[in-house]
This record gives C-alpha cells, structure tokens and sequence, in this order.
C-alpha cells in the first residue's frame, strides 16, 4: 500500500514538472491564454509579433508541427566557412559531401535553417548529414 502512495506522488510530481503551463507572472499574478480570451491571445500575439520584429526578425511557422517561432537571420549568413567557429550559427555545405572529406560551407542564414536535411563542415571536413522535423 505504501509503495502504491508513493508511486502515486511520484507520479504527480513528475506530471506536474513536465507541465506545459506557463508560469505566472509576478506583475500580472497569471498569464494570459487563448482560453482566457480572444482578446487576450491576440494582444499576447501581437506583442510576440512587436518583440520579434524589434529583434530584427519575423514570426515564421518552422518544422512539422508548423510551431511560429521568430526568426532572425544571422548578420554572417552566406559567408564562406569551414568550422562553427567561423559563423554565429553551423557552418553548412552546400551541396551534399563525403562525410570526412574536406569540405568548406556558408554560413547559415537563420535559425530556421536547423529544419529539413543539412550536412555541417567542421574543422574543414564534413560531417554526417542529420534530417529534422
């Protein structure tokens, strides 16, 4: 019976922390949601669009699950590379190479460019080719 109570608040515990919520602002005392109103998930939208724009990008949705992420371009994209090092984001190929072969790459354009297939160079060699959704 014991180590069904415990298993129980382990359980909770552990459901709580993966929890989806967002916390509570100190300022507000909650979070607006969709579910609070259509006025509030708007100004909240609208406010992301704001912030993402003075940051220098635009809201874009990314990945399989189309989730709108906002999406700043690198200021190095495009430059010739042939480690990280070299870039603010992955030194990438252009055209698919030999895994181990040397290699150089452009640096990537933004943050979006981690979706679909990419094969990184680094340290003047290229790597595997990895696929993400």
């Amino acid at each position: 019976m014991r180590f069904h109570l415990f298993a129980s608040l382990a359980l909770g515990v552990l459901l709580a922390a993966c929890s989806s919520t967002p916390p509570a602002s100190e300022d507000a005392g909650t979070v607006a949601t969709a579910a609070d109103s259509p006025e509030a998930a708007a100004a909240y939208e609208e406010a992301r669009d704001v912030d993402c724009r003075a940051a220098g990008g635009t809201l874009q949705p990314l990945g399989r699950l189309q989730r709108v992420q906002c999406v700043i371009p690198y200021a190095d994209a495009g430059k010739s590379c042939s480690s990280k090092s070299d870039c603010s984001g992955q030194c990438l190929a252009s055209a698919e190479v030999t895994a181990g072969a040397v290699a150089t790459g452009t640096c990537q354009r933004d943050v979006s460019q981690n979706f679909g297939c990419r094969q990184r160079i680094d340290g003047g060699k290229a790597q595997g080719t990895i696929c993400v959704d």
